[in-house]
């Protein structure tokens, strides 16, 4: 995060709403005191992806599905051919 983003709980307290705005719109925003950090504020979805339980992106997806926001109907499978190198002596980076 850098120092465009980071704001003493003084500033804060008299731009809160600015601050909110720039969080939805640019990301975490650091709140310090005395010069050291102490809090960030969030957006509610940057704070649901960090909180959410393991497997919600799965039941999102399968919403968006249901819903019909998220059509699979216009994959075949041909789209992904060549893109992995299944060849048993492919060199491998470790």
């Amino acid at each position: 995060m850098d120092s465009q983003n980071s704001y003493s709980v003084a500033e804060a307290k008299n731009q809160l709403p600015a601050l909110i705005h720039k969080a939805e719109k640019s990301g975490p925003v650091r709140l310090t005191r005395r010069g050291k950090p102490v809090a960030v504020l969030l957006s509610q979805r940057e704070y649901s992806q960090l909180t959410d339980p393991p497997g919600a992106w799965f039941d999102r997806i399968m919403a968006l599905r249901e819903s019909g926001q998220l059509c699979f109907e216009d994959v075949d499978g041909g789209e992904f051919e060549g893109l992995r190198d299944r060849s048993p002596d492919r060199p491998v980076d470790l």
